[in-house]
């Protein structure tokens, strides 16, 4: 008997932890699983039963409620007010197109067998029968785009560094995540490590790297520590080491812990972390593809993205750029929070509209006070009112509408949010997390945040909502790296989207 209960984060600052130890102080002879999460926050702890007719739920179960399981007979399926019926039926997962998700919360996320058994290193073994040139040709032409945010190809970075002579190349994977209101990196990490491994190792082979770099969030330290068991297993498995899975391939990964800057997140910043120096973004050109990691050509991709390239290459370019609009194809990991009735991981094709996530999956706000706002893209994506619920959730539909589809957050809020409040938070978080480096981040954040101050309180008001425009173009255009130049954008959003929390005194 089998009983799945999460070892995610979210559910064990829950409970998780002491839900598994209750069922197993009641029936010592169940195994219990410790599967990543299943991405509805909103019922965690979710335990679910197997059975012979599937996989059946709970939840959301809290410590106290165990016991009651066991007394409705929840091991053989038993009716009880948290049963949910099939996993797989439950209808905000089964309407959902899982492709980087398709394995978080249904593996033993330490189970090499499982993986394996649920297509994991199909992608590596048909990588390791094709040239350099097919790998990345197959990436190419599948549409697969940097998740991490800039939307970047990532089969033309791809083809930048193996087509860049060294004698040593790198993959590093930028797990950073510091954006508000984003968490799937982390999820699939601890649901999923081995599909990241698996993505480095592919893209290695692709341009020729032997060394791999996670650097990863100090404010994990379950993922971190679960991430580290995969990479060791894998290393006993053969998979990582001198000859990868028995062929001419060498190829290993490192953790790298960052120590919770949020400019470590932008790529050379992460670099000169990695290398022991303060965090501090390079000026480019060179490009990291070209002189990256301790000057050598690198690959730099985030986890959703390389945790894509298994399926991509296992299933082919055809079936993954099938889905998606535009240029941009195949699916996106969206993250709700914030103000939500149901919080947690969606994964859909490109195109779903903001309505549908928000309504559909979201099913309005936590306080059941009506939506007012919803930004998008972490702490510097755009603010959007009730006006633009119809837009794509697409790349160019959301540039095009003033926004950027950033890691995929959506965090809600409701009428009680003030707009102006909102637009000094993004300048006060600059002037905190800025590097330092270049005077428009560092400076206009800090006067950005003051003249914003006056406008709150009604001092000078058109005269300061201009010179804070001025100052955001400023920014914009004078910033070294993105987050000088797209902390204007909450700004801006707000002050065209919500005029009226911008009059001061007045409003």
């Amino acid at each position: 008997m089998r009983v799945f209960v999460p070892g995610d984060s979210a559910a064990i600052s829950i409970g998780a932890d002491e839900v598994a130890a209750r069922i197993s102080k009641l029936d010592p002879t169940v195994t219990i699983v410790r599967n990543g999460s299943r991405g509805a926050l909103w019922l965690e702890t979710l335990v679910e039963v197997d059975t012979d007719s599937g996989r059946i739920a709970y939840g959301p179960v809290m410590p106290d409620d165990v016991q009651s399981l066991f007394d409705a007979d929840f091991l053989k399926g038993g009716a009880h007010p948290l049963a949910l019926g099939k996993t797989d039926d439950i209808e905000w997962l089964a309407s959902q197109e899982r492709v980087t998700f398709a394995r978080v919360g249904i593996i033993d996320p330490l189970s090499l067998d499982e993986y394996r058994q649920h297509g994991g290193l199909v992608g590596l073994k048909s990588a390791l029968g094709l040239t350099s040139e097919a790998i990345i040709n197959e990436v190419t032409q599948s549409g697969l785009r940097g998740r991490g945010g800039a939307g970047f190809p990532a089969g033309i970075k791809w083809k930048t560094v193996a087509q860049t002579n060294s004698a040593q190349k790198y993959i590093c994977c930028n797990a950073d995540e510091g954006d508000s209101g984003t968490f799937a990196d982390r999820m699939l990490i601890e649901g999923d490590p081995f599909t990241l491994i698996e993505g480095m190792t592919i893209a290695a082979i692709a341009v020729g790297a032997t060394q791999g770099i996670v650097y990863l969030r100090s404010e994990y330290p379950h993922a971190i520590s679960i991430l580290q068991n995969a990479i060791e297993i894998a290393r006993e498995f053969g998979w990582l080491g001198d000859r990868v899975l028995d062929s001419t391939h060498s190829f290993d990964i490192q953790i790298r812990v960052g120590a919770g800057s949020y400019v470590c997140g932008e790529e050379t910043a992460m670099l000169e972390s990695i290398e022991g120096k303060r965090g501090v973004v390079r000026a480019k050109p060179p490009l990291p593809a070209i002189e990256g990691l301790f000057g050598q050509p690198t690959v730099i991709n985030n986890v959703l993205t390389l945790s894509t390239v298994p399926m991509v290459i296992a299933q082919g370019a055809a079936a993954y750029k099938a889905r998606g609009v535009g240029r941009s194809l195949g699916t996106q990991v969206f993250q709700l929070g914030g103000n939500i009735a149901r919080g947690g991981i969606v994964e859909k094709a490109f195109g779903v509209t903001l309505k549908e996530l928000l309504d559909t999956y979201g099913a309005g706000t936590l306080s059941g006070k009506p939506f007012r706002a919803v930004q998008i893209g972490g702490p510097l994506g755009a603010y959007f009112s009730t006006q633009q619920l119809e837009t794509s959730m697409d790349y160019e539909s959301l540039i095009a509408a003033g926004g950027m589809l950033g890691h995929g957050g959506v965090v809600v809020f409701d009428d009680s949010v003030d707009l102006a409040v909102q637009a000094k938070f993004a300048m006060e978080f600059c002037a905190i997390e800025s590097c330092g480096k270049c005077t428009p981040c560092r400076i206009g954040s800090t006067r950005g945040a003051e003249t914003i101050d006056l406008i709150i309180k009604g001092v000078r008001v058109d005269e300061n909502k201009k010179l804070l425009l001025d100052l955001c173009e400023v920014m914009t255009d004078g910033s070294l790296c993105a987050m000088g130049g797209l902390t204007p954008m909450p700004v801006k959003s707000a002050m065209v989207n919500f005029p009226s929390d911008f009059l001061g005194a007045a409003k």
